[in-house]
């Protein structure tokens, strides 16, 4: 299982150098796990950039994998992991998410750098 985070979805959709590292996880999106935070960052970032339509674009897109929403039990994880991590919300909400589906984090995020289960892929 794989989990794409918001710098990777939009280094993709914008065709940036990265991208193509994340062909891999985008071209199986029965293997693609999308927390729905991600779907708000990368729908808020397009649509403050470009068009309302690509950004609704996107959003299809990204629902094509496995969409997970935030519930309590996982909420209580991503609170742990926050702290232990000093990470933000978002990032922390992918990592349980990424726990608990045993999935590898693909980002530029040099937060995640230093975890396991993560392909981290310096923004260029």
């Amino acid at each position: 299982m794989n989990i794409v985070d918001s710098s990777g979805w939009l280094a993709y959709f914008a065709d940036e150098p990265n991208a193509r590292h994340l062909l891999v996880p985008l071209s199986d999106s029965a293997s693609l796990v999308v927390p729905t935070v991600k779907i708000y960052e990368v729908f808020k970032v397009i649509l403050r950039e470009s068009k309302e339509n690509e950004a609704l674009q996107a959003a299809v897109a990204m629902q094509k994998g496995t969409v997970v929403d935030l519930n309590a039990s996982l909420a209580i994880v991503v609170s742990r992991l926050s702290l232990q991590y000093n990470l933000p919300m978002a990032d922390s909400i992918i990592l349980a998410t990424a726990q608990e589906f045993n999935a590898i984090i693909w980002t530029q995020d040099s937060g995640f750098k230093n975890i396991s289960n993560v392909k981290y892929f310096p923004k260029k």
